[in-house]
């Protein structure tokens, strides 16, 4: 049972590895219901709540519900480094994540075998046993942490198909990418190599009780145009998923990874909208995944975030199943934790939000709309007879059908093509001999059973008492064969980090790694585009920061700004042990601070001062409807915004006030400080200064700052009414002598 107040340990997670089995198999799709209610709100499209979890930030002006909703939220990982993957898969799944994706790293398609051990990988982690089972057996304690099944899922391609797809259903497994289309089109796998593994890959899926997700969405990535590949991404979905339904997978297992296949600033609704309802409508009886435009994707976070809304937008008008949640900084290649959670927190943030969307509107059933959809349909009908006329599929790849920028039936001769007697793998299907043997549970295919047994038609393993599959104390368990390229000398590496248990006292920053140091840093120059690359590069190291890049730049305007965005490494950590924590501040009950102002009755003057504009932070610390400091039973006389110094202070003796609140949120030119100080200065001008309890608020306030210049206290963005009654109460009773 994991401590939410400790770390996870993952040399824990290490331990006694060989002997772990997963505590369940197969695909759990989240508890839904026609309704959901989270603190005062009634949700129509939602799903039951976590036992444990963190919400959106906003969530704490509603009481701290985190609702979340009734689609599959998926979270997609690639440091490279699957110890530290771990501690991610925890972090999202507070987050909300059910569908923890890890991406294999790109080479592993042309390994023709399982790998052992735990190496490090480029662009995704190296999918062995050894990794596999380490994330199974950590999700499996993460899951009882927040109480949701989390479903746990890598990738069932390259010429080791089948065995990935055996191992993945003996280590529990919940679903996968099969898809023998990415073989041959992004991989140049033979394609009859491609099928014939296929088949035996989803039969063994079907067994698992996984869920499938296909690679038609690759199409759409590669493309020169990607919205013209709309009729052939539909096309690519047919033929995998009807084949996968005729190997035996279930229909309902059977998700199609669907993509926008177009971005703003270009009129995307008017492309992506049309292609979702056409598939949708085409595909009925499977399951939809949705994922974000990555083909159009800058180093803008900004950029990705503002697509992935747009793009879920179109996921609750055609009831996606799965989101997924491509991260913010997929333009850069840089697997950070932080922006695996912040996708998640925009996707439930985002669909939330939409909650009950179909209940008030609904897509139009003539139109523009019907039209580009039925046009997409009719394209796909067309393209499908023509792979037909031509001799199949097979044919059709080798005369360049796929990944060609025209809109079907243009073709601008630039398709992907390949050799049905080509590519890895070529020539190396044989037909099975006559006597052929394989005591296999979910094998595909004629085996030969029946001379043997025919009672065991149905279940082969039967005649060797159970294989892997049924039996997991006969899979074979290899640790590690790399002596330097391992989990342990990583580990070792990062110890001083680490601790024995999760519990060093030694902090350092981290992006994606324990102690890789990286940080990100934010400027903005006053200079054109080019200069400001090399500037900013330049401050970075003024700044002390090692191995500084640029990782984002725009202009806000031609000379006169560039934004920046830095990657740099810091290079030294702290010994928490010597860092003074303040402690937490400390509310007085409701009653208790209703008693006190009773027995001594308090009038507030309050107001945003300056020129500041600004009112709902200070109504929130005031109004009553908002749990301010009214509800205890004080006397409050706002005086609005935009309120000179002189006059708040001037109200407060003419009311006789015993306190005075000043809100002040505009930071330029220090101007928070100065009205701060101006207060206390005019208080003491008009000889009233220890008459009032003054106290200053705002987004920049700190308590040190407020007190620095002249308040008694200061409050900032997460204080609330309770926090500056309970100081009120506390300062009045230490100037009663109390």
């Amino acid at each position: 049972m994991l401590d939410i107040n400790k770390k996870l340990d993952v040399k824990e997670i290490l331990k006694d590895l060989e002997h772990y089995t997963p505590k369940r198999h197969g695909w759990t799709w989240r508890e839904k219901s026609d309704k959901q209610v989270y603190g005062p709100f009634e949700y129509t499209d939602m799903s039951t709540p976590l036992k444990q979890s963190i919400g959106i930030p906003a969530a704490q002006y509603f009481g701290g519900i985190d609702p979340q909703p009734n689609n599959t939220i998926t979270t997609e990982i690639a440091s490279g480094r699957f110890e530290d993957d771990i501690r991610r898969m925890r972090m999202a799944a507070w987050h909300g994540a059910d569908h923890i994706m890890v991406i294999r790293t790109a080479g592993q398609s042309h390994f023709d075998g399982l790998i052992e051990g735990t190496p490090q990988g480029t662009g995704g982690v190296p999918i062995s046993r050894k990794q596999v089972r380490a994330h199974r057996k950590a999700l499996d304690l993460i899951e009882e942490e927040v109480g949701r099944p989390i479903n746990y899922h890598s990738y069932v391609s390259g010429v080791a198909g089948p065995d990935v797809a055996v191992m993945l259903a003996e280590e529990g497994v919940n679903g996968a990418h099969q898809d023998p289309q990415y073989n041959v089109l992004y991989r140049n796998i033979n394609m009859v190599r491609s099928f014939v593994d296929a088949a035996e890959s989803k039969k063994v899926m079907t067994w698992a009780d996984m869920v499938q997700i296909d690679g038609a969405h690759n199409a759409n990535a590669t493309a020169r145009e990607a919205w013209k590949v709309m009729p052939e991404l539909m096309v690519q979905h047919g033929i995998n998923s009807l084949y996968s339904h005729k190997v035996g997978m279930p229909k309902a297992n059977i998700a199609l990874s669907t993509v926008p296949p177009t971005s703003a600033p270009a009129p995307n609704m008017k492309l992506d909208l049309p292609y979702a309802v056409a598939l949708r409508e085409i595909f009925s009886e499977y399951k939809m995944r949705a994922q974000m435009n990555t083909k159009y994707i800058t180093s803008s976070s900004r950029e990705a975030t503002v697509t992935h809304v747009m793009n879920m937008l179109i996921s609750r008008l055609t009831s996606a199943d799965i989101q997924s949640t491509i991260t913010p900084d997929e333009g850069r290649n840089v697997p950070w934790h932080m922006y695996n959670i912040e996708a998640c927190d925009t996707a439930k943030q985002t669909l939330a939000g939409f909650d009950g969307l179909m209940d008030m509107v609904e897509l139009k059933s003539e139109g523009y709309l019907r039209d580009m959809s039925r046009e997409l349909k009719e394209r796909a009908v067309l393209y499908l007879e023509e792979i037909i006329k031509v001799g199949g599929y097979f044919n059709a790849v080798e005369q360049g059908f796929f990944v060609d920028s025209g809109m079907y039936p243009e073709r601008n001769g630039d398709g992907i093509g390949r050799k049905i007697d080509g590519g890895v793998g070529a020539g190396m299907i044989y037909e099975r001999e006559s006597d052929y043997f394989a005591p296999v549970t979910a094998h595909y295919g004629y085996n030969n059973v029946a001379q043997y047994d025919p009672n065991a038609v149905d279940n082969p393993s039967q005649l060797i008492d159970g294989c892997t599959l049924e039996k997991p104390e006969k899979i074979i368990f290899i640790d590690e064969l790399d002596e330097n390229d391992n989990v342990n000398t990583r580990m070792a590496e990062s110890e001083k980090y680490r601790g024995d248990h999760g519990d060093s006292p030694f902090v350092k920053p981290e992006v994606q790694w324990l102690g890789d140091g990286v940080v990100q840093v934010e400027i903005l120059l006053p200079i054109g585009l080019r200069a400001a690359q090399f500037a900013a590069i330049e401050f970075g190291k003024k700044m002390n920061l090692k191995d500084v890049e640029v990782i984002h730049i725009e202009a806000m305007h031609p000379s006169e700004g560039t934004r920046v965005q830095l990657k740099g490494v810091l290079d030294f950590d702290l010994d928490m042990r010597n860092v003074v924590i303040p402690p937490e501040p400390v509310v007085m009950s409701d009653d208790e601070i209703r008693e006190e102002f009773d027995k001594y009755p308090v009038k507030i003057v309050a107001a945003t001062v300056g020129e500041d504009e600004h009112s709902v932070g200070l109504r929130e610390i005031i109004d009553i409807k908002h749990g301010g400091i009214e509800k205890y039973g004080c006397e409050v006389e706002y005086l609005g915004t935009s309120v000179p110094i002189e006059k708040l202070v001037d109200a407060a003796i003419e009311l006789n006030a015993n306190v005075i609140l000043a809100s002040t949120i505009i930071s330029h030119d220090d101007v928070h400080y100065k009205n701060m100080k101006r207060i206390h200065e005019y208080a003491i001008e008009k000889g009233v200064r220890d008459k009032f309890v003054i106290c200053a608020g705002g987004t920049q306030v700190t308590p040190e700052v407020a007190r620095q210049n002249g308040m008694d206290e200061g409050f900032g963005r997460y204080d609330r009414g309770v926090n500056v009654a309970t100081y009120i109460v506390n300062r009045r009773r230490e100037l009663r002598g109390e």
